[in-house]
C-alpha cells in the first residue's frame, strides 16, 4: 500500500544521539544458562562531555545509559532479571507493552520493589511487535531514578521487518550537569515540580551531545526507531531535507504518513518508527533539527551522502496493522469519564510528609490511592475527557492498553494509535480504548516531578 496522502494532510500536530547505534538481530544482552537477561541497576559512569571534563556519575542498567538493548521476535518470552544494587527501591516498567498486569514492573500498584540487594524476576510474551522503553516505575522516586538514567529500549521485530540500509537508535535525554560536569542533585525540586519539570540544557542522542553526523551512500533507506526518555521536555522536531514517513507511534503500527510541515511533537515517553530515504546525490545534507522554545534551533543528526548512490526501493509502504486491536470503538456504549488536572490550592502534605502539587479529580494522591478512579468490565469500551487546568502542556499515559484520539470537532478518531498523549494548557483532548486487558492499570502524568507530586491515578479492568 502506498502512504496515505489523506493522513498526511491531518494536523498531526494540532491533535495532540550520540553515535546512532545500528540495530542488530537478536537480544543485545546475553542471556544465562537459565533463559534470563539479567539487568543490575547500578552506579556507573558515562562521558556526556569531551575530556578533559571528568565522567558523569550516572545509575544505569548494568552500568549504562541507555541500558542494554533487548531484541525478541514476535511470539519469544521476555524472561528479565532485575538486581538492584542501588540504595534505593526499584522496579522496571515496560512502557507500552499491553503486558499481563502483574509484570507491569509499576511499585506499589501491581508489585513491590525490589530492595536494595533484592531482584525481581519478569516473564512475559509480548503480544505485539513494536518499540517499547523499560525504565524504573517507584514513588517518589521515579524522578531522580529515570533522571539518573534507568531506562533502556526493547524492540520486538515484526515477522516481516521491512527492507533499509540502516536501522537505528534514536535515544533523546537531557541532562542538568553542575559546575563538575555531575548530574545536579536538584531532584523534587518545588520550582520543577510546580513548573515545567525537570528540564536540562545538555540535550543527548543515545547519551551522546549532539550534533551526530552520519556519512552513508545516496538513497539510503534509514529506519530511526525514536524514544524519548526525558523527564519533562517537549520537543518539536522537524526533517530538513528528507520526507519522513511515520510507521508506527507509541508501538503501534499505523497507515504510513507525512508529519504535518515535517515536524513531529515528541513528549516524554513517545515513541515514533520514521522511515525516509537519503538524498539521491552525493554532496548533500540533510538532519533532524530540534526546533528551540525560547532558545535556538539545534541540530540532532546530520546525514552526509558520499560515493556511489544505492540502487532505487520500492516506495515506502505501511507495516502491518496490528489484528489483534479492535477495527472501531463503540463510543456511544462506552464508559465516559472525565480526569480533571488541576494545581492543589495549597501544596497538600503527604502521609509521608511529602509536598503535593497536584491533584486528579480533585484529590491529591501520595502514590497510588486505595480506589481506582472507575472500574470497568473487561471488553468495555471507554472514552476519558483529559482536562487539563494547568498551566502546562501534560503528557497523560495508560498502562497496558492502546488508545484513540479522538477528533476535537467531530466524533472520528485519528488514524494512529497512542499510550500517552498531549494535552495543551487550559485545553480538554479525548481518548477511546477498550478496556480488554484485566488488572490494575496507572494513569499518570509522563512529566516524572509531576507524577511524583500527585499526578498519578489507577482504574481496574475486572
Amino acid at each position: 500500500m502506498s502512504p496515505s496522502q489523506t493522513i498526511s494532510r491531518r494536523a498531526f500536530l494540532g491533535s495532540t544521539l550520540v553515535t546512532l547505534a545500528t540495530v542488530r538481530a537478536g537480544a543485545q544482552t546475553p542471556a544465562g544458562e537459565d533463559g534470563f537477561h539479567v539487568l543490575e541497576a547500578r552506579e556507573g559512569s558515562l562521558r556526556l562531555l569531551p575530556g578533559p571534563t571528568p565522567a558523569t556519575a550516572i545509575w544505569g542498567y548494568n552500568g549504562e545509559v541507555p541500558g542494554p538493548l533487548l531484541r525478541y521476535k514476535k511470539g519469544e518470552e521476555v524472561k528479565v532479571r532485575l538486581v538492584n544494587k542501588l540504595n534505593q527501591p526499584t522496579s522496571l516498567s515496560w512502557a507500552g507493552v499491553r503486558n499481563a498486569n502483574a509484570m507491569d514492573g509499576v511499585a506499589g500498584l501491581t508489585q513491590a520493589p525490589a530492595p536494595p540487594g533484592g531482584s525481581f524476576d519478569y516473564r512475559f510474551t509480548p503480544p505485539d511487535s513494536g518499540l517499547y522503553w523499560y525504565h524504573s516505575h517507584v514513588l517518589p522516586l521515579i524522578g531522580e531514578q529515570r533522571g539518573r538514567g534507568l531506562y533502556g529500549v526493547m524492540i520486538v521485530d515484526e515477522p516481516e521487518p521491512p527492507r533499509t540500509d540502516r536501522d537505528m537508535l534514536v535515544v533523546l535525554d537531557d541532562w542538568r550537569l553542575d559546575e563538575k560536569a555531575q548530574i545536579a542533585a536538584d531532584f523534587g525540586s518545588p520550582a520543577d515540580a510546580m513548573g515545567a519539570g525537570r528540564i536540562g540544557p545538555l540535550v543527548t542522542l543515545n547519551s551522546r551531545p549532539v550534533p551526530l553526523i552520519e556519512t552513508l551512500a545516496p538513497r539510503s533507506r534509514l529506519r530511526l526507531r525514536i524514544v524519548s526518555a526525558v523527564n519533562a521536555r517537549i520537543m518539536l522536531i522537524s526533517f530538513i531535507g528528507v520526507k519522513p514517513w511515520i510507521l508506527a507511534v507509541d508501538s503501534q503500527p499505523c497507515e504510513a504518513f507525512e508529519p504535518v510541515r515535517q515536524t513531529i511533537p515528541v513528549g516524554p515517553g513517545a515513541r515514533f518508527d520514521v522511515m525516509l530515504d537519503l538524498p539521491t546525490e552525493a554532496g548533500a545534507e540533510a538532519s533532524l533539527v530540534l526546533r528551540g522554545d525560547a532558545e535556538a534551533d539545534r541540530a540532532l543528526i546530520v546525514f552526509k551522502t558520499a560515493g556511489d548512490a544505492r540502487e532505487p526501493l520500492a516506495a515506502i509502504a505501511s507495516l502491518p496493522q496490528n489484528p489483534l486491536l479492535p477495527a472501531a470503538i463503540k463510543l456511544q456504549a462506552s464508559r465516559k469519564v472525565d480526569i480533571v488536572i488541576e494545581p492543589a490550592a495549597k501544596s497538600a502534605t503527604s502521609a509521608s510528609d511529602r509536598a503535593l502539587y497536584w491533584k486528579l479529580n480533585g484529590v491529591a494522591s501520595d502514590g497510588f490511592a486505595p480506589k481506582p478512579l472507575f472500574s470497568v468490565k473487561r471488553g468495555g469500551a471507554v472514552t476519558l475527557g483529559l482536562v487539563n487546568r494547568t498551566a502546562f502542556v501534560q503528557q497523560i499515559h495508560i498502562h497496558g492498553h492502546a488508545m484513540r484520539l479522538l477528533h476535537d470537532l467531530d466524533d472520528g478518531w485519528e488514524p494512529y494509535w497512542r499510550d500517552c498523549v498531549l494535552v495543551p494548557e487550559g485545553k480538554t483532548k479525548h481518548v477511546a480504548f477498550v478496556a480488554d486487558n484485566p488488572g490494575k492499570w496507572a494513569i499518570e502524568c509522563l512529566m516524572a516531578e509531576h507524577q511524583q507530586t500527585g499526578m498519578t491515578a489507577w482504574f481496574e479492568v475486572t
